[in-house]
């Protein structure tokens, strides 16, 4: 990946060049992330479903837990999705869990584990990251993924706002096949670390090939409007979302009457009969005997 030329970022740095660079900074600074000691597909999805839209920190207090829980994808697959729901209580965006369970059913039914991309692209709410990341941190295969974190450091990097598609082709040209495994950790290190939203541009080992630092950090910056990359989350207290989350909640700990749903998620009775009937579409919720509500 050569930068686009601005200000005095070096153009005629090679990818060779960068990749070293980043590899020398991060393979001495790499988190100690638990699932990184792992190279079981089933542990690092659960990581990866895990990781999105919840803060690291959080995964790695509840990763080993699940896994104890549901060691394989037969374990979860036998498992009621119910109990699946109430592992992950507490981690938000419960359809994740729904799409961990309907995976591992669907791992048991294929006999193995899938370990191409089409494979794992064809299992339940995988999608290019996740199946790119099973890739290269379980079957370190030579494929490059694209995070948030990544994303930044190639908008940065080269200046300009990207498209999922040019994103991926970029971390494709940067990504050294025999060391895709520790290449892809390190430079999602870099932006999580360093090139984060309020960048840390002064200790990043790459500040003078970036075309954005180098001209300033000028406004725009470019990893805004990139896809991948999150924007500022809505705003929860009073959202639909907390609403869910209250019920799914009381929901853990047993059945709820359905009279008691509004109570439960602090809402009135039209927004409460909404967003029950949303869950049970989900197949989050079901609706039991005695007009009460429970986990499925």
């Amino acid at each position: 990946m050569t930068a686009r030329t601005s200000g005095q970022a070096d153009p005629a740095l090679s990818t060779a060049d960068l990749v070293g660079r980043v590899l020398a900074w991060g393979v001495p600074r790499m988190r100690d992330l638990p699932w990184r000691q792992s190279r079981d597909p089933w542990g690092i999805l659960v990581a990866e479903v895990m990781a999105q839209q919840t803060q690291v920190d959080r995964v790695v207090q509840r990763w080993a837990a699940f896994l104890e829980r549901f060691p394989t994808p037969a374990s979860c697959a036998a498992a009621p999705l119910g109990d699946v729901l109430r592992e992950w209580q507490g981690l938000g965006y419960p359809r994740r869990a729904r799409h961990l369970h309907d995976t591992a059913t669907r791992v048991v039914e294929l006999g193995a584990f899938p370990s191409t991309l089409d494979g794992l692209l064809s299992l339940p709410g995988v999608g290019q990251y996740t199946a790119r990341a099973v890739l290269a941190f379980a079957f370190e295969s030579p494929a490059a993924v694209v995070d948030t974190n990544i994303a930044r450091v190639l908008a940065r990097t080269t200046g300009e706002r990207l498209t999922a598609r040019r994103a991926q082709a970029l971390a494709d040209e940067l990504c050294p096949p025999e060391e895709s495994w520790v290449w892809n950790q390190v430079i999602m290190d870099l932006g999580a670390l360093l090139c984060r939203p309020t960048p840390r541009c002064n200790e990043c080992p790459i500040q003078q090939q970036c075309v954005w630092a180098v001209a300033g950090r000028p406004d725009p910056d470019p990893a805004i409007g990139t896809a991948g990359v999150s924007g500022k989350q809505a705003r929860f207290e009073g959202s639909d979302r907390q609403a869910r989350g209250r019920l799914m909640a009381r929901l853990a700990e047993g059945s709820l009457p359905s009279q008691d749903a509004a109570a439960v998620m602090q809402v009135d009775g039209t927004r409460a009969e909404r967003l029950v009937e949303a869950l049970v579409a989900e197949r989050l919720v079901v609706h039991a005997a005695g007009d009460t509500l429970q986990l499925p």
